[in-house]
């Protein structure tokens, strides 16, 4: 009889505990809990309500103790880059904040009088974001300084494994995100700690994904009724648990995005690439599973649609995605196009409007009607892929013969048709809960059921279905069209 594990995977959205059963080299999967996940607003500042979220953790271990079979182990995955500061007394000095509070907005300019950009980016790899926990830190440091005195620095997922289980580490993946990390060294680069002014005493040790970070509280046993369950440190940021689920195709090279609210399009790699092409290009050096490096661009992915679908409900127009598939097929083609990385879509906010200023911004006319704007972001979305995917060609000198794409994006078929039709190469697209499978998978080499990242993405071709969306004849001429008007506008 095979284990069973327990996949804690938390989105910027969403969240969902799922549970896992290995048996006989299939992963079987069985959603236990899902709950809603999103930014709170206090005092101005935009906040993740990390009690709630603890909450649900513990109502998603009952429902899978309630269920009957023993769960050998635990392990949470998250975004990256959001932290929280953890005291003395095992409390932390605030909730933490979100990656969109607007306390973000200059902090990279700031830290760049005394570290310029491209020292950084030789140093940690990472694609410019203003929202890096760096950069968080030292806006943070500005703000409110006595909460980075005695006090210990967890990403999100570390928070939970602490909660759980009393390891106050900071897992690879998750650490790799946060542009204070040594890409060549795999640590923390103490240099660039005390040259941003940052105190040395807040960073913990790096725990390595695939790894056991302890066994289940006593308290949380008892309020669990549960005997002890390991908890484990998995790939915990969420796209190094996606990627790490890539089923890859048999022969052939293949890229990958992980999408969801963001896309993450790139390729593994064993060294980071620290070049300053690549700087340029916005590509990041993430860690991945068996040091590995996942070196990808980040790309604004659904959120586009997730944003510009919640205004029109509140204004009493709450359609389906499928709908809104629908109504952007109505509208006629690359009469409109952004650039999805534009920084006025980042925040929260009215989404059409940002997207119609944005197209009036670039001397385009502004579209006209809900079916526009959706065609407006569906091209806009794969004409990004197929720039990104260009320069990942470039940067590594392979041509991909495939694109893995994985997670919740996956269900925007629209998209997944749009994206082969546009790089005129076949999509393959699942599973869904990439995320999950990954995390679980690695709690299974923790226990020693499986023994390499290659024998776990074996597991996923055995266990999900993939679909294929191959190019559409006739179709490429008018996409090279576009993507030569998309160069035009947004050079990057």
């Amino acid at each position: 009889m095979g284990r069973r594990y327990l996949a804690f995977d938390l989105g910027a959205s969403s969240g969902r505990a799922i549970a896992g059963d290995l048996k006989n080299g299939k992963l079987t999967l069985t959603e236990i809990h899902r709950f809603e996940n999103g930014p709170v607003e206090k005092d101005g500042a935009l906040y993740w309500d990390f009690d709630a979220l603890w909450s649900e953790i513990k109502t998603g271990l009952k429902k899978a103790i309630a269920a009957g079979k023993p769960i050998h182990s635990v392990a949470a995955d998250t975004w990256g880059v959001d932290y929280v500061l953890l005291k003395k007394d095992g409390t932390f000095a605030r909730p933490p904040y979100h990656y969109r509070d607007k306390r973000n907005n200059g902090a990279d300019d700031k830290l760049f009088e005394k570290v310029s950009e491209k020292d950084l980016y030789s140093r940690t790899g990472l694609q410019r974001m203003s929202f890096n926990t760096l950069f968080q830190l030292c806006a943070h440091q500005e703000q409110h300084p006595q909460d980075l005195q005695d006090t210990t620095l967890l990403l999100m997922p570390d928070a939970i494994t602490y909660l759980l289980c009393g390891k106050a580490a900071c897992e690879y993946t998750d650490a790799s995100t946060t542009n204070l990390l040594d890409a060549k060294k795999r640590s923390w680069d103490m240099e660039l700690i005390e040259r941003a002014g940052l105190p040395k005493t807040l960073f913990p040790e790096i725990a390595k994904p695939s790894t056991v970070a302890g066994v289940l509280r006593k308290e949380l046993q008892e309020e669990l009724a549960c005997g002890p369950i390991s908890v484990c440190h998995a790939g915990s940021h969420d796209t190094a648990s996606a990627v790490a689920a890539v089923p890859a195709p048999g022969s052939g090279h293949w890229a990958y995005v992980s999408c969801g609210t963001w896309a993450l399009l790139g390729a593994e790699i064993d060294k980071p690439i620290l070049s300053e092409l690549a700087r340029k290009a916005h590509f990041t050096n993430e860690g991945g599973l068996d040091n590995k490096i996942r070196f990808l661009s980040n790309i604004m992915g659904t959120w586009l649609l997730q944003e510009t679908r919640r205004v029109w409900g509140e204004q009493g127009n709450l359609f389906s995605f499928p709908e809104m598939e629908q109504m952007a097929l109505s509208a006629q083609g690359f009469s409109t196009m952004v650039n999805p990385n534009d920084s006025r879509f980042l925040a929260p906010g009215d989404m059409p409007s940002n997207i119609v200023e944005a197209c009036l911004a670039s001397g385009q006319a502004a579209p006209d009607s809900k079916a526009e704007v959706l065609r407006c972001i569906y091209d806009s979305l794969a004409l990004c892929f197929r720039a990104k995917l260009e320069e990942l060609q470039k940067l590594l000198r392979v041509r991909y013969d495939y694109l893995n794409i994985v997670g919740g994006g996956i269900r925007a078929r629209l998209l997944m048709q749009s994206v082969a039709d546009c790089l005129g190469i076949p999509v393959l697209a699942g599973p869904v809960e990439a995320t999950a499978a990954g995390n679980l998978l690695a709690q299974a080499r923790a226990a020693g059921d499986v023994c390499s990242l290659s024998a776990s993405r074996d597991i996923v071709r055995m266990s999900f279905g993939v679909e294929e969306f191959k190019p559409e004849g006739g179709c490429k001429d008018a996409w090279d069209q576009a993507f030569a008007k998309y160069k035009k506008l947004f050079a990057s």
